[in-house]
């Protein structure tokens, strides 16, 4: 009888479910340049979500940009499935519960993505509002929100240290040339530039929890935006824009190089 380990490894190694998980990789990578260029966008006075949602909608809204969100979306179920079947196959409970949270995040993305295709128009800095309200509103909610952002904070610290240490070069086919020097290079700017965004996103909600305010906790879009309202923040949210559009490129090379 085969085990659920067995199946999880046969599947792995099947050619379609690896050109699918290569897709789904160089979706997630669109969708960070596409973030990136609107929040340049944002911090020069125009409109626009800076964050996942306002990607896909930006999308949709150009000709045949329909067509490529359909696209987005099987690779994101592929990429959902792919992590699945490496938590399966993980040797370490530590690992196995990173690459099942990786696969919530990406399933969730694909539900956005799939929702916007069919004509819904997505506001996920309102629903996060929204729902940290409902948190505060609850007994211990308060509790709940500021473990969130804290949570949040920590994942964005280790995106700085992975970005600094170049840890996430492990798993990468990369030439030795110049082209490994330039992809490495954008790797570290994009996985700091992440970081701090996350960084931002997760000391607002801790900020929102200890206030009682929800309207701080609006998510990626909310914390790019946050910063137009520091000093040197148009300054700030630029670097930052340029940060997101090198993790995104980072990702498009690395849909090719990872090994699978």
């Amino acid at each position: 009888m085969s085990t659920p380990k067995a199946v999880a490894r046969t599947a792995e190694r099947n050619p379609l479910v690896r050109v699918l998980a290569r897709v789904g990789t160089a979706t997630i990578g669109l969708l960070h340049i596409l973030i990136g260029g609107i929040a340049i966008a944002v911090a020069f006075g125009a409109g626009g979500d800076a964050d996942q949602s306002g990607a896909l909608q930006a999308l949709v809204d150009v000709p045949g940009g329909l067509f490529v969100v359909w696209a987005a979306i099987v690779g994101l179920v592929a990429l959902t499935l792919w992590q699945i079947l490496q938590s399966v196959v993980a040797r370490k409970g530590g690992q196995r519960i990173l690459e099942i949270a990786k696969g919530v995040v990406y399933a969730v993305l694909a539900v956005t993505a799939i929702t916007i295709a069919a004509g819904s128009r997505q506001d996920a800095s309102s629903t996060e509002k929204s729902a940290s309200a409902g948190l505060l509103a609850q007994p211990g909610g308060v509790f709940v929100l500021g473990l969130i952002g804290l949570v949040v904070l920590g994942i964005g610290i280790g995106f700085i240290v992975s970005g600094v240490r170049k840890t996430f070069e492990r798993g990468l086919a990369l030439p030795a040339n110049r082209l490994a020097t330039v992809t490495v290079t954008l790797g570290r700017i994009g996985y700091i530039a992440k970081g701090i965004a996350l960084g931002i996103v997760g000391a607002l909600v801790v900020a929102g929890a200890l206030t009682y305010d929800p309207e701080l906790a609006g998510g990626l879009d909310g914390a790019l935006k946050a910063l137009t309202r520091v000093p040197f923040g148009v300054v700030l949210l630029v670097a930052m824009g340029l940060g997101l559009i090198a993790y995104g490129v980072f990702w498009c090379v690395r849909s090719v190089a990872i090994r699978l």
